[in-house]
């Protein structure tokens, strides 16, 4: 590998090495030939195709499906100086004249691009006419018609193997298969393109999967006890439970925000907008949210409901953690959620041929739900993938299940279904096992079967357990027709006869006390400067209208808060912090981490820095002459004010001295831009035409979130 590569990826991304198989997907392509990555998510895929375009003469093209996506990666290329562009419907003639023109005059280093806008004549012809360097085609899984993600226009981009042949191509995805890796071959003609298989392992996500009685009052728990003030993506199978969810933990007092097809356009972007830019957002959302979602401090992930299969499961549970700081894989499921997803599947146009393999997908799915060993090993096993021993960092391993000889209670549930006929549900079977009064029973003659009261020794949910286990095992099938009725399967037999014995595992109780991980990493003595880097952060970003982020992920506040570099020179050795941004933002973070004394908090909240800048403002000295009296930027010195008001130290007249119709005016203009009890500054600044600046907003913010919720109320 040259010295320009690592160059590239030390001066421009901030990082000191190459991760797995980076460093050869990148002279693969550099030396002009095709590539076919798969890597998990988190695992650096971007940089495959990134590195390559800045050495290779003229622009990589980038196809990416989402046009979130694209602007994010674009504005977190441009913060590391790289000249990215992207054209999608957002642009208005003229934007897209220059961008186009940038392109055909050797201005760009990455042009990012949807499938669809790409397959127009008139960009063919752009690209035509201009130098390219590579083509990049991402989530190259969607290409893929048994695929969870499937997208037509996919199967268009082998237009350019015959239009641009001397260029070299690069497919990626986190997710596929070898079935789906061999489509993806096929259908982008890439059949001798080098394959980089990165392996499917995610060994910051804890995996936990369980039944409860009220998923929702679980989920709720495990979001207070484990993850408070983190973002998050929560999982519904229908719009209408999506709704409701995301009302139910706005009303818990959380920041829940729902995200569907059904909802109008320009709410989907709104919430997602939020969720990409704020901190402490949970996005309530089917499927059709989060595919190409580059938000990299994502704290967890939860399913309500059950995935319709292994591929989209670790799809959607990959989007946590993908700066590598623990995250969470929380999934609640029962054998209604098999039954609506079988239904679904049954009723859909898809042909005999897909419902078959869609059926299989779905069984494992179960399978992996009801397993009693290692929850990793078996993900990672469905993707021919190995791990040679128990991961240590699932539920499984964590808190092993207790398994024990069901064989006795087998064969009665199954001699229940026999002997009612195989017409009727779950609930109906345990109601006769358990000798209840249903008045159907007794209409039925069911209750004088001999299975009748036969299983009054278990309660009905250890019942729904075993009837549950016995449809994962495959010992009993869904009648999807019949409304969810139960029938016996060929594999029923040996052990309706006692032929054959059958351990199952039993449903773990719901966990009340806290566990002691902190997700965050983050200790108590921490949690000043942690703050206040996040601070520091979020205020840049929303300066530039940038998620927080794109300026620094949580990984490397993370190295900056352990290691307290003292110099720029020390800052350049933390991972992520390229010559740019350590010329944009080196000397801000130095200061916050030269002024916060994490040990110097006192009773009443105040960091040792903010009592000096205290004691100069209660001596009459005005923010100007603190700062020049402490060798401080007035800025800053106007950040402590704003800090000193939110705990009601000084008055907001000690710190800020305009007339009484500015301060109304501005005042008006911060309520205006509000949302979800929270002031918004940029927009706000923006309003007021820049006039006033954002350390004398936070100040006057700072006074009204006061008199909104003063101390005590």
């Amino acid at each position: 590998m040259s010295q320009s590569s690592l160059e590239i990826l030390n001066r421009v991304f901030g990082y000191h090495e190459f991760r797995g198989q980076q460093q050869e997907v990148i002279a693969s392509l550099v030396n002009g030939d095709d590539a076919l990555v798969l890597m998990p998510t988190g695992g650096g895929k971007s940089l495959c195709y990134q590195i390559p375009a800045l050495l290779r003469p003229g622009a990589g093209v980038v196809i990416s499906p989402l046009i979130a996506l694209m602007q994010d990666q674009v504005a977190a290329l441009r913060q590391n100086g790289v000249r990215a562009a992207y054209l999608n419907s957002t642009l208005d003639l003229e934007q897209v004249r220059e961008v186009e023109l940038a392109l055909l005059q050797g201005g760009l280093d990455l042009l990012y691009l949807a499938p669809e806008r790409l397959m127009a004549g008139r960009t063919l012809d752009l690209l035509g006419r201009s130098r390219i360097a590579l083509f990049a085609i991402d989530e190259a899984h969607c290409v893929s018609q048994w695929g969870h993600d499937f997208r037509p226009e996919y199967m268009q981009l082998a237009v350019l193997a015959e239009r641009f042949p001397g260029v070299p191509r690069i497919a990626l995805t986190a997710t596929a298969d070898e079935p789906t890796r061999r489509e993806m071959r096929e259908r982008l003609v890439l059949q001798q393109a080098r394959s980089f298989i990165g392996g499917f392992d995610r060994p910051n996500i804890r995996y936990h999967i369980g039944q409860f009685k009220d998923a929702k009052t679980q989920l709720l728990r495990f979001l207070q006890r484990e993850h408070q003030g983190d973002s998050g993506i929560v999982y519904c199978l229908s719009r209408r439970k999506v709704e409701s969810i995301a009302a139910w933990l706005e009303d818990k007092g959380l920041t829940a925000l729902p995200y569907h097809a059904g909802l109008p356009a320009a709410t989907r972007q709104l919430h997602q907008e939020r969720f990409l830019r704020e901190d402490a957002v949970v996005i309530v959302a089917t499927i059709a949210f989060g595919m190409g979602i580059d938000k990299p401090d994502v704290r967890f992930v939860a399913h309500l409901d059950l995935p319709k299969s292994i591929e989209a499961y670790y799809q959607e549970t990959g989007r946590a953690g993908r700066d590598g700081l623990p995250a969470d894989a929380w999934m609640a499921y029962g054998l209604q959620g098999v039954i609506s997803l079988r239904q679904m599947l049954e009723a859909s146009d898809a042909d005999e041929a897909h419902k078959r393999v869609e059926r299989r997908k779905l069984d494992a799915m179960l399978g992996l739900c009801e397993l009693a060993d290692c929850r990793r090993q078996a993900l990672l096993r469905y993707f021919s993938d190995p791990l040679p021993a128990p991961c240590g960092n699932c539920d499984n391993c964590l808190e092993p299940p207790e398994t024990w000889d069901a064989s006795l209670a087998a064969q009665k549930a199954l001699s229940a279904v026999y002997r009612t006929g195989q017409r009727f549900g779950v609930n109906y079977l345990v109601d006769v096992l358990r000798g209840g009064g249903d008045e159907r029973i007794a209409r039925f003659g069911h209750d004088r079967l001999k299975v009748f009261g036969l299983g009054a020794e278990m309660d009905a949910n250890q019942w729904r357990s075993v009837f549950r286990q016995l449809v994962a095992r495959g010992l009993l099938n869904v009648d999807v027709d019949g409304h969810g009725s139960l029938r016996l399967t060929e594999a029923a037999r040996p052990v309706l006869r006692g032929e054959q014995t059958l351990e199952l595992r039993r449903d773990r109780k719901p966990q009340r006390k806290s566990r002691s991980r902190d997700s965050g990493g983050v200790s108590a003595g921490d949690r000043v400067l942690w703050d206040a880097l996040r601070a520091k952060r979020r205020e840049l970003a929303e300066v530039q209208g940038v998620p927080a982020y794109v300026i620094f992920h949580d990984a490397t506040l993370m190295q900056m808060m352990q290691s307290r570099p003292q110099t720029l020179s020390a800052m350049a050795d933390l991972d992520g912090v390229g010559s740019k941004k350590l010329e944009r933002y080196g000397k801000e973070f130095l200061e916050v981490l030269q002024l916060i004394d994490v040990e110097s908090e006192d009773d009443e909240g105040l960091s040792e820095t903010l009592r000096a800048t205290l004691a100069l403002m209660q001596k009459g000295l005005s923010a100007e002459a603190v700062a020049r009296q402490r060798g401080l930027k007035p800025s800053t010195v106007l950040d402590h004010l704003a800090r000193l008001i939110a705990h009601g130290a000084i008055g907001l007249a000690d710190a800020v001295q305009l007339p009484e119709h500015e301060l109304a005016l501005i005042r008006d203009t911060l309520l205006e831009a509000r949302q979800n009890d929270a002031f918004r500054l940029r927009p706000a600044y923006e309003a007021l035409g820049g006039a006033y600046d954002y350390p004398l907003l936070r100040c006057i913010a700072a006074q009204m979130e006061v008199g909104i919720h003063p101390e005590g109320s």
